[in-house]
């Protein structure tokens, strides 16, 4: 195991370092002067060669991506044309709008959107793996079709529908909810839990429909197998067959499916945030995006990309613990 860990963390430093070359070539060598984008339309040649000068976007493309690998690993120095402004690592650059660390803005917003994510998968995974299990154990009666029906019809609508139709029942018409607002854990989690109520909820709606199909495929599948068969024929009671063996190896697919989700959680929770008015990642990233701010939308996408690559090695690991057969090579 620590063997396999190590070689994961090696793979992930390779996959971080091939995935920053892309971004950064994609920003910052695309058509386009990011000087100009930092100072402003309106500034002179003049202005705009200072601030050239004062981000380094006069040096070799390679010092410049030197010197931001040199910021995520030690920190670097900025230039302020007054001054000098020290960037702690793992630094991401500064903001061309605000003049803040792109550290410090993805860290303000980090918990929303990670608050929403993980309690989103702790639903749409009971709800989905539940459905998927009742669905296959079930096979071939009225329950199977009946959650099938539901399944679908949970896939096929936008999660900004779910959204809009459970803050005008129970926020606008019941007034069972507040409408969501952000609270964070450690100033009041009963606050907080209420506040990302139906988030999580029309989240865990949308998301349960591909989990509870891939878990009733993946039983289905598991519960044909020799193994399972033999088991049977030695007297395994049902309960114990489907809970100890049929069960953990059909969740192998689910924890692949549930890592990606939930890394591309971070980044791409925009519409959800947007509509319940939550200031995560990716409110960030829609600002971030409509004023150019490069620095910020390179280090948003790079975090991004950070946790889809920690979740994916966390989810081999738990291959393992899920089901015994998955050799860690």
């Amino acid at each position: 195991m620590t063997r396999f860990v190590l070689r994961r963390l090696i793979g992930m430093l390779v996959v971080l370092l091939a995935l920053s070359v892309v971004i950064y070539a994609v920003f910052y060598l695309a058509p386009g002067d990011p000087a100009q984008l930092a100072c402003g339309l309106k500034c002179s040649p003049a202005q705009v060669a200072q601030v050239r000068e004062q981000l380094g976007l006069n040096e070799p493309v390679y010092l410049q991506y030197a010197h931001f690998l040199q910021g995520i690993v030690v920190g670097r120095d900025f230039s302020t044309g007054t001054g000098v402004l020290h960037c702690h690592a793992p630094c991401l650059g500064v903001s061309y709008k605000t003049g803040d660390q792109v550290t410090s803005l993805i860290a303000s917003r980090l918990p929303v959107t990670a608050s929403l994510a993980l309690g989103a998968m702790v639903l749409w995974l009971a709800l989905g793996v539940g459905t998927g299990l009742l669905s296959a154990l079930r096979r071939g009666r009225f329950t199977e079709r009946a959650l099938t029906t539901l399944t679908l019809a949970g896939n096929a609508v936008p999660v900004f529908i779910i959204g809009l139709l459970l803050l005008l029942l129970f926020c606008a018409t019941l007034q069972w909810l507040p409408f969501p607002t952000y609270v964070g854990l450690t100033q009041s989690p009963q606050q907080w839990f209420w506040g990302l109520l139906l988030p999580w909820v029309s989240l865990a709606l949308i998301e349960s429909a591909k989990y509870a199909r891939l878990t009733r495929s993946s039983m289905l599948e598991t519960l044909a197998e020799d193994h399972i068969r033999t088991f049977r024929a030695y007297g395994v009671s049902e309960r114990a067959l489907v809970t100890r063996h049929a069960l953990r190896g059909a969740l192998t697919p689910v924890i692949a499916l549930s890592a990606l989700d939930l890394g591309t959680m971070f980044g791409s929770a925009v519409l959800t945030e947007s509509l319940f008015g939550l200031p995560g990642l990716g409110k960030l990233l829609v600002y971030s995006v409509g004023v150019v701010d490069l620095p910020v939308v390179v280090g948003l996408v790079l975090v991004t990309g950070f946790c889809v690559v920690l979740a994916n090695a966390l989810a081999d690991v738990l291959y393992a613990v899920a089901d015994r057969r998955v050799v860690l090579t």
